[in-house]
């Protein structure tokens, strides 16, 4: 039985909005010649296949259901759980089902610390026990262990560039097609790296996320791969969990901003004088109060609310969704005033220029002034802050999550990992890989949604694409 939450149903609001601006920016050349830009760079196009996996990551765990039961009713009609999973829990159940007594190392075959244990002969002995699904089909983890990881990785190897083949073949097919070359031809230029578009590069780069991908799954079917954490559930697991947690962060926290920013922020410029006095008054009292206070106000309040009003939530994951979205929302009305600023300062320039002026002197309304004239000629500032401004997003959950003030303790998040490995890391022996696993999924996306930002400013920026 399906299951929308309101996250998700903003998550494909808003990814319908990405392709309707992608349609209408596609009609548009002075949008369309950016984007072709962006498109060229091989920075941009790698950065946009790793950033696709991440995507695609959160899209499967945005489709939420119950599942259904064995057992029926007496009439026959199918019974659902009340428990809420996601498609991509559905395609986990391995390593959301596989979980152990405690802490175990990445790969590890025993529990990381020692426990009383009684041998055969009766005697009680300390020692680390055997793990309950972690390397569990070895006979003697000791000798069988090595070979067997050797052995599981290059079946992923193997499935990874099977796949990867489908797919370069499927991709030279259809450009031989729509060229009218031959596929041998067709195949040779991209090999070259002479095609227009950095096909090559982006490729090479699905080849690595591919094989990574598939010799991660093979591995995580058999062993921890990233260990498990106090409780004994799978960090792999929980760093995948995380993904969508980013993404929705920094995407539907820009969904609340845009309207408010492009709003007050050309209404600023464009009418001066006493709009332009109450928005700046606005912003800069916005700007003068604590976004940290701000938000832990805010948070703590949703909290009472939700305590005093258990009986609105029918399971932990709508609270948790509750304030995840509650979170986004803070975040859009603390973090609007920058790129309203950004406006506001474009605006001025803009209504002076003599297009303008002829328009207004001629009768044209203001409506349509700005949206013809203002709102296209800002799109490109828009655009870049969009991109610029999802990183520190994500940085800013993870801030958040670490002083408690971020999403809710029983979601998966990047944040929630490093806030509970401040012990783990103080322990002996320490417990390091929750710590590394949320910093290496956290890492890249930004990394890589940093790369894609610089590609699109560049290719935005009108100051930076004439000095080229």
């Amino acid at each position: 039985m399906p299951v929308v939450l309101l996250t998700d149903a903003l998550i494909f609001l808003l990814l319908m909005l990405a392709v309707g601006f992608a349609l209408y920016a596609s009609r548009h050349e002075h949008l369309r010649d950016p984007w072709r830009r962006v498109g060229r760079s091989r920075v941009g196009t790698s950065a946009l296949v790793i950033l696709g996996f991440y995507v695609a990551v959160g899209l499967l765990d945005s489709l939420h259901f119950h599942p259904r039961e064995e057992q029926k009713t007496e009439s026959g009609e199918a019974v659902y759980s009340p428990q809420i999973l996601s498609l991509l829990d559905f395609a986990l159940t391995p390593l959301r089902v596989h979980q152990e007594k405690t802490y175990s190392a990445p790969f590890a075959t025993h529990l990381y610390a020692k426990e009383s244990l009684e041998l055969a002969d009766g005697r009680v002995a300390r020692d680390y026990p055997r793990l309950k699904w972690g390397g569990s089909h070895l006979l003697d983890p000791k000798t069988d262990r090595f070979p067997d990881v050797i052995w599981t990785t290059l079946r992923g190897l193997i499935l990874g560039l099977i796949c990867w083949a489908l797919v370069a073949t499927s991709v030279v097919w259809l450009l031989a097609r729509r060229s009218g070359d031959g596929f041998r031809s067709t195949l040779e230029t991209l090999r070259a790296g002479l095609s227009p578009a950095p096909w090559r590069a982006a490729l090479l780069t699905l080849l690595v996320m591919l094989i990574l991908s598939f010799i991660a799954g093979e591995l995580a079917v058999k062993y921890h791969i990233l260990g498990t954490d106090k409780v004994g559930e799978d960090v792999f697991f929980q760093s995948l969990k995380s993904i969508r947690t980013g993404l929705v962060i920094g995407t539907l926290t820009t969904l609340v901003m845009l309207p408010a920013a492009i709003t007050l922020g050309i209404m600023a410029g464009y009418f001066r004088g006493l709009a332009d006095d109450i928005i700046q008054y606005l912003y800069t009292t916005l700007n003068s109060i604590p976004g940290v206070l701000l938000i832990a106000a805010a948070i703590l309040m949703l909290q009472i609310y939700i305590s005093n009003h258990e009986d609105e939530f029918a399971s932990l994951v709508e609270r948790a969704d509750l304030r995840l979205l509650f979170l986004c929302i803070i975040l859009g009305v603390t973090s609007w005033t920058g790129l309203c600023r950004l406006l506001r300062g474009e605006s001025l320039k803009l209504r002076e220029v003599d297009y303008v002026q002829a328009a207004v002197s001629l009768g044209v309304s203001h409506s349509t002034v700005i949206g013809r004239h203002i709102l296209p000629n800002v799109v490109h500032i828009v655009l870049i802050t969009v991109v610029l401004d999802f990183s520190g997003l994500v940085l800013a959950e993870a801030v958040l999550s670490y002083i408690n003030i971020g999403v809710d303790p029983t979601m998966n998040s990047w944040g929630n990992m490093i806030n509970s490995a401040r012990l783990e890391m103080a322990r002996e022996p320490v417990v390091w890989w929750s710590l590394a696993a949320a910093f290496l999924f956290m890492f890249t996306l930004v990394l890589f949604a940093n790369l894609f930002a610089d590609v699109v400013r560049d290719a935005f920026d009108p100051r930076l694409r004439d000095a080229k």
